[in-house]
This record gives C-alpha cells, sequence and structure tokens, in this order.
C-alpha cells in the first residue's frame, strides 16, 4: 500500500502521542493521587471550599486521563495497521519481537496502573462529593 508523505507524517505523529497518551493515563494517576494524598493530610479539609476545589482538580485531571485512555485506544487501531511500515525494524527482524512484547507488557502495566489508580480516586471522590451533598464525580 503506497503512503503519501501527508498521511505517513500523521501516523508517525498518531504513534509518538499513543506513546505520550500512556505516559499520560499514568502520570495523571499519579498527579491526581498525590492531590489526594495532601487534600486528605489537610487539616482543613472539611471545609467546603477546600473539598469544592480538591473536586475540581480531580474532574479536571479526570479528562486528562479520559482522553489519554482514548487516544490509546484508539490511536492504537492505526499504529496496528501500519505497524510494519513505521516501527519494524528490517535490520533487526524477527529478533525484535521480544522486545516488542517487553514493550507491550509494561505499556499495559502502565494503563492498567493508571486505570488502577483511577478507580481507586473516583472512589474517594465520590464520598467526598457525598459528604458535600453533590453529586458531581
Amino acid at each position: 500500500m503506497e503512503i503519501s508523505p501527508y498521511l505517513g507524517v500523521l501516523i508517525m505523529m498518531n504513534n509518538y502521542f499513543h506513546d505520550v497518551a500512556t505516559a499520560m493515563l499514568l502520570c495523571s494517576g499519579v498527579a491526581i493521587w498525590v492531590i489526594m494524598t495532601r487534600y486528605e493530610a489537610r487539616p482543613d479539609k472539611d471545609e467546603r471550599s477546600v473539598s469544592e476545589y480538591f473536586l475540581s482538580l480531580y474532574r479536571s485531571m479526570t479528562r486528562v486521563a479520559r482522553f489519554s485512555l482514548y487516544w490509546i485506544l484508539l490511536g492504537g487501531i492505526p499504529r496496528t495497521v501500519f505497524y510494519r511500515d513505521f516501527e519494524w525494524d528490517k535490520a533487526v527482524g524477527y529478533a525484535q519481537v521480544p522486545a516488542i512484547i517487553v514493550k507491550h507488557i509494561l505499556a499495559f502495566a502502565l494503563v492498567g496502573a493508571g486505570v488502577y489508580v483511577w478507580v481507586r480516586m473516583a472512589k474517594r471522590a465520590k464520598a467526598i462529593e457525598e459528604a458535600l451533598g453533590t453529586g458531581k464525580a
């Protein structure tokens, strides 16, 4: 299949951003975990304004995480389709398969860790919202 240079650039950029999205999912989970930890350590956490501020940060970070997860899922489609054209190293040949397996194990672990952190944080955010009586998480 002949690929135009413009389509090639789009596919290449998708592949780069696919890796970035994987890292962003985990990083956003770590960031919200740090924010949650700091929130829970505050002596004034029962003040409504502090809880509302935390929840606004949580919602913003959740949008980043969702966007990252969607990019991982959707961006993986063209990446898979065009893998041989853009990422397969002909000089290495099939010797690169173990490296690809390790890369995907690491990627799945990062995505899984990110999702795990977000599920835990969602439960905590929901409890905070219930305590405030807002129910928006």
